[in-house]
């Protein structure tokens, strides 16, 4: 028999409604983030860059990948996914492939809840290697993935400062 879906039901994720949009990047996000990769080891690594398919995530990971490119960094892939999908296992896949050296998200929150989960139980990938935009932060996504699914990951606010989600909650602070 094979292992249930991590896909969340509509109903599950409507415990935590409403759900925000991705958040245009901010000038002070864009800049904090590749120094946050840098600070953490992965300076002119490869990077895998994901991002949901509206309008701010595209923009923002398209801003990402001018800046680490750059910056002497290369990046290993780039795969973008719906909000809603019946198992986001091909973009999983995808987007951890590569093997790079860390990952970087830009996405509304409840598409990077389902795409983390499905990264969680059907790839290698790590959440400790992977940093996010101000969007990906949110509180609630760190609850609906579940226990265990973003510990470790990583990410900037809008204003520049660090986030961090440890033990089920999202960690700020002004250092990486």
């Amino acid at each position: 028999m094979s292992e249930p879906s991590p896909r969340l039901a509509p109903a599950a994720l409507s415990d935590y409604a409403p759900w925000p949009a991705a958040r245009p990047h901010t000038d002070r996000e864009l800049a904090r983030l590749p120094a946050l990769l840098e600070a953490c080891g992965f300076r002119g690594g490869s990077v895998a860059l994901g991002h949901g398919r509206d309008a701010a995530s595209r923009d923002a990971a398209a801003a990402f990948a001018d800046a680490w490119r750059g910056s002497g960094g290369r990046i290993a892939a780039v795969v973008d996914w719906p909000e809603d999908a019946a198992s986001w296992l091909r973009q999983a896949r995808r987007l951890t492939r590569p093997e790079p050296d860390a990952w970087v998200v830009a996405a509304a929150p409840a598409g990077w809840v389902q795409m983390s989960r499905r990264l969680r139980h059907s790839t290698d990938w790590d959440p400790r290697r992977t940093f996010g935009f101000a969007s990906t932060g949110d509180s609630r996504a760190v609850t609906a993935a579940g226990p265990g699914v973003l510990d470790g990951m990583r990410g900037v606010t809008g204003d520049g400062r660090v986030w961090t989600v440890r033990r089920g909650w999202v960690v700020e602070s002004d250092r990486a």
